[in-house]
């Protein structure tokens, strides 16, 4: 009876220890050293519209409103306006 104990004792203690092994070595692969880790996002370039940008810009939209235009029709007639520095098409 007394082997049959120390074994159990042996075995139990095997398996703790191997249990602790792995959740080391599982732990330590799962995390990502700060060095693998993924680079921020860039910023997007920001324009600065300049006054005749502007200028333009108010003019097609004024015949934009004019026309009474909505949606896809709206953007379409501006963006075909700025194209042509404010002159409608």
């Amino acid at each position: 009876m007394r082997i049959a104990s120390v074994l159990t004792s042996i075995a139990v203690a095997g398996f703790i220890a191997t249990g602790a092994a792995a959740a080391a070595t599982t732990a330590a692969t799962t995390t990502a050293p700060p060095t693998t880790m993924a680079a921020p996002a860039k910023k997007a370039k920001t324009t600065t519209m300049t006054p005749e940008k502007t200028a333009i810009s108010k003019q097609c939209s004024a015949l934009a409103d004019a026309q009474k235009l909505h949606g896809k029709a709206r953007e379409k007639f501006r963006a075909d306006c700025k194209k042509n520095g404010g002159k409608p098409t």
